[in-house]
């Protein structure tokens, strides 16, 4: 045993739920497991998504041994090829993960020969100075594992996403012998994924989404449309399993949606032995109660297929009286109003929505607390470190632990830029790194933050006015009226007298302001003037020209 550390650094998804990115160190050598992404809250105007803050790694980045994904789905692959942009390692995971990664490296231009690895449950990697061994996992996509890794000072145990089905749709439980082994031989720490801390009780199987699939397909008249998410792969098996035994066909809609159908089509993990899918154009000219439609859309995503049906802006087809639309997903935490609008917005242009709780369309990927407690006793770790959550996720998840009998002193609770240090003996918590958001916004990566999106939060609100000013460069003399534009202040026809004044205020600011700073001068005042007489505060902008 050597009295060298073993850092662990979360650098996402612990304080959200979301863009989850692992950092084990130890020495010279860095372990990195999951590279996801996080969708924006409802605020975060204009921004695509958001990834990890990895700039711990930026001066370590030839310390880093491997990546290893613990399964396909976005927030945790999501941000694979910005990693990939500054990391040149070795990328593990199973078939379905390595060909969701390998899309995604392809459409970014990063893809080469070698660099991603597959591998199995129940394979063994060396990986620097990590042994790290794979099992299987039951969660709501195929292919998903948990991580046991050994290192110098012990056995570290990292549950990825999951879940204690007995009866998952692929009939491949998580698996409960490999657990017990681990806890044979003794585990120094088990990191588990706490997002569903706070539910009481077991998550229900995703057997039950069957029948619920069942019972639509057999009532439903006309079209049926189901959102969910891209990577759900059990989910698109589910609904052609369910159109192909009351007659109807499936065609997928969008580009991620038919991407990652076709990779699990050519990797064995979604079956389709009947010819049940079909291409869209052919899908659109079947009779109503022949076609199942399969698309995203379902956290309300404005840009999305559903996002665009549910405002008519869909360009290949709208919805039609008759539709039933079942969103099969929950909405992640922050994504609630947006899904609810989308779900108004459905059933005002007349389409039937069906979702949980209304009918169980779709069950959490996740262990609810009782499933939690159960992984816990089966590994009985000596340190606990609850992932992948929410505060108040992590900190139920811990309560957990306690009840199950580890010590208070043993478990951390910690966010993003936690350094945590384990020996054999000790777990303490030895400084902080950054572990905020870093912000995608086109093709614009970390080159906006929290006041930018201040500033859009703020022209979202209360909009702008734009102040043109001609002056002459000698006198500083006006040569003509301020002209006066708004856009989401107010409805400017309706608003004559008001932008009058603020003309005459501004034509008075000039006036009394001979020696430069007219620009600052009239924004400070008209900002007043617009407050005192509205009762909101536009952005003021004042465009001074010279002549």
């Amino acid at each position: 045993m050597t009295d060298k550390t073993l850092k662990i650094i979360p650098l996402g998804g612990l304080g959200e739920v979301g863009k989850n990115m692992m950092v084990l160190e130890y020495g010279r050598n860095i372990l990195i497991v999951d590279t996801g992404l996080m969708f924006p809250e409802s605020n975060m105007w204009g921004v695509d998504y958001i990834i990890p803050d990895f700039r711990y790694l930026d001066d370590r980045r030839d310390l880093v041994r491997g990546i290893v994904v613990t399964h396909g789905h976005e927030d945790h692959t999501g941000a694979i090829r910005h990693v990939a942009q500054h990391i040149d390692a070795p990328i593990y995971g199973t078939p379905l993960t390595c060909g969701l990664l390998e899309a995604k490296l392809r459409y970014a231009k990063l893809y080469k020969e070698g660099r991603l690895h597959v591998v199995n449950a129940g394979d063994m990697l060396s990986i620097g100075p990590f042994e790290v061994e794979l099992f299987h996992v039951c969660h709501s996509i195929p292919d998903a594992v948990g991580l046991g890794i050994t290192t110098p000072v012990g056995l570290v145990v990292h549950s990825g996403d999951f879940k204690l089905d007995q009866t998952p749709v692929d009939d491949w439980p998580t698996d409960f012998a490999k657990l017990g082994e681990f806890a044979g031989r003794g585990v120094l720490a088990l990191l588990s994924d706490s997002t569903n801390a706070d539910q009481p009780g077991w998550t229900r199987s995703e057997s039950v989404v069957d029948d619920a699939f069942d019972e639509i397909f057999r009532e439903s008249e006309g079209r049926i449309l189901v959102a969910t998410f891209a990577s759900l792969i059990s989910r698109i098996q589910q609904v052609i399993n369910a159109a192909n035994h009351h007659g109807r066909r499936v065609a997928l809609v969008g580009t991620s949606m038919v991407v990652n159908s076709k990779m699990a089509l050519k990797l064995g993990y979604l079956k389709d032995p009947d010819g049940v899918l079909l291409p869209l154009d052919q899908a659109l000219g079947l009779p109503k109660n022949k076609v199942a439609l399969m698309m995203t859309g379902s956290q309300g995503e404005p840009s999305s297929i559903l996002g665009r049906l549910s405002v008519g802006r869909n360009r290949q087809f709208g919805l039609e009286e008759g539709d039933t639309v079942v969103v099969s997903a929950h909405p992640i935490p922050g994504n609630e109003e947006i899904v609810s609008r989308t779900i108004n917005n459905l059933i005002r242009r007349g389409a039937r929505v069906m979702y949980d709780p209304l009918l169980p369309v779709h069950v959490s990927g996740h262990a609810h607390a009782e499933e939690q407690k159960q992984l816990i006793r089966m590994v009985k770790p000596k340190f606990f470190v609850p992932v992948h959550g929410e505060l108040k996720m992590l900190h139920a998840h811990s309560a957990l632990a306690r009840e199950v009998g580890v010590d208070s002193e043993n478990i951390a609770v910690v966010e993003n830029g936690t350094v945590l240090e384990l020996t054999s003996d000790t777990l303490k918590v030895s400084g902080r790194v950054p572990g905020g958001y870093v912000y995608v916004d086109g093709a614009g990566v970390g080159d906006i933050g929290p006041q930018v999106l201040r500033e859009r939060d703020r022209l979202a609100s209360d909009g702008f006015v734009i102040v043109s000013l001609l002056v002459d460069a000698e006198t500083r003399e006006l040569v003509n009226s301020p002209k006066i534009t708004s856009r989401g202040f107010v409805f400017v026809r309706d608003s004559a007298k008001l932008f009058h004044r603020a003309a005459e205020k501004a034509t008075s600011v000039v006036e009394h302001s001979p020696n430069g700073k007219i620009g600052r001068r009239v924004e400070d005042q008209l900002s007043e003037f617009f407050y005192k007489e509205t009762k909101r505060r536009p952005m003021v902008f004042a465009l001074v020209n010279e002549v």
